[in-house]
């Protein structure tokens, strides 16, 4: 959490860098790091079943309301994802405007594309996740896909609140490096940022 606090506070695009938590230790320590955290996250927003979406508007409107007034855009910064650079930030802001994006998400060249890399089992049978129009049989062939790495999101005010999905006709993809887009998901994830930001 400090480094994407840090990273949005660096990149000056920002009026409120607002931190999202149920928890008051979380909240202490987003204000150390100079972010603002005024309000806890509703315990049915707060549960591993629910999506970040729903959590995400509440923040908006909390803080439209905290504020007083309304904002054009918000931005996501996922904590989860602190190997993103300032450069991204900014550089992913910079395609959204000029796009005239609705939604802009980010993504990494997918490592196992699910056309070539890729199988699941249905009724004892095995086959790839994706079939395509013709026979693929070397990698180098298959559609181009992407990773969607859960590190920047932004919206216009209307797109976050009159959509329940990212994935709109003005939905826009911003790409990153591989090395540059590890989720933290799991511990060997974790291991995996430890190490990069060491090699920093």
């Amino acid at each position: 959490m400090a480094y994407t606090i840090e990273q949005a506070l660096e990149t000056k695009l920002f009026e409120h860098v607002v931190v999202s938590t149920d928890s008051e230790k979380i909240a202490e320590t987003a204000k150390e790091y100079g972010a603002e955290a005024w309000f806890f996250r509703p315990p049915d927003l707060a549960t591993d079943n629910i999506s970040k979406l729903p959590a995400i508007k509440h923040a908006f409107l909390e803080s439209e309301a905290y504020y007083g007034q309304l904002f054009d855009v918000l931005v996501d910064l996922d904590a989860t994802s602190p190997l993103r650079l300032i450069e991204d930030i900014s550089e992913a802001y910079n395609q959204f405007v000029y796009e005239d994006a609705d939604i802009l998400i980010t993504a990494s060249p997918c490592r196992k594309n699910p056309y070539f890399n890729q199988v699941e089992v249905i009724n004892g049978n095995i086959g790839h996740v994706k079939e395509s129009g013709t026979k693929i049989v070397r990698r180098q062939d298959a559609p181009k896909v992407y990773d969607m790495n859960a590190s920047i999101y932004i919206w216009k005010r209307d797109a976050l609140l009159d959509n329940d999905t990212l994935f709109t006709d003005d939905t826009y993809l911003y790409i990153m490096p591989v090395e540059r887009s590890v989720d933290i998901d799991s511990e060997l994830d974790w291991k995996f940022v430890e190490f990069i930001l060491g090699e920093r």
